[in-house]
């Protein structure tokens, strides 16, 4: 079991610089995602999605821990993480945009299927025409006589 940032009795500096570490990690896992999700590769997905999972749920765990510590506190009332707080909130909007884009290519993605899947069935559909008795059009299932 891993231990906790307090058991292991990491400075605010550390507790900040674990953070960043986590986030910058959490950047190139949403880079890799993006490469992953233009190469249309399910099993990579998967695989990175997982690891995107369980780093947000480290970077949580650790935010929680750094708003419940008395001495990161007073250092950023003192401004001492000043620097180091920007930079990790540059860092998280850049994950957020990334993401989004991530999101943007999904959607994208989606939209090409049923694209795709329409076409395929008003296909099957164009080629399943046959005629009745009496004549008249008929198509799908129903013309072989199945009922849904």
């Amino acid at each position: 079991m891993l231990l906790s940032s307090k058991q292991q009795g990491l400075t605010p500096t550390e507790l900040v610089a674990k953070q960043h570490q986590q986030l910058t990690l959490l950047s190139q896992v949403i880079a890799n995602e993006k490469q992953i999700l233009q190469q249309h590769d399910p099993q990579a997905l998967l695989a990175v999605s997982q690891e995107k999972n369980t780093l947000l749920l480290a970077i949580q765990n650790l935010d929680q821990e750094i708003g419940q510590d008395k001495a990161f506190a007073q250092d950023k009332a003192a401004g001492k993480l000043t620097i180091e707080l920007a930079e990790i909130a540059d860092l998280l909007i850049n994950c957020q945009q990334q993401n989004l884009i991530n999101g943007q290519i999904i959607q994208q993605s989606q939209l090409a299927v049923e694209r795709m899947k329409t076409s395929l069935l008003e296909n099957h559909n164009k080629n399943a025409i046959t005629y009745d008795k009496k004549g008249k059009k008929s198509a799908g299932l129903s013309s072989l006589g199945f009922k849904a």
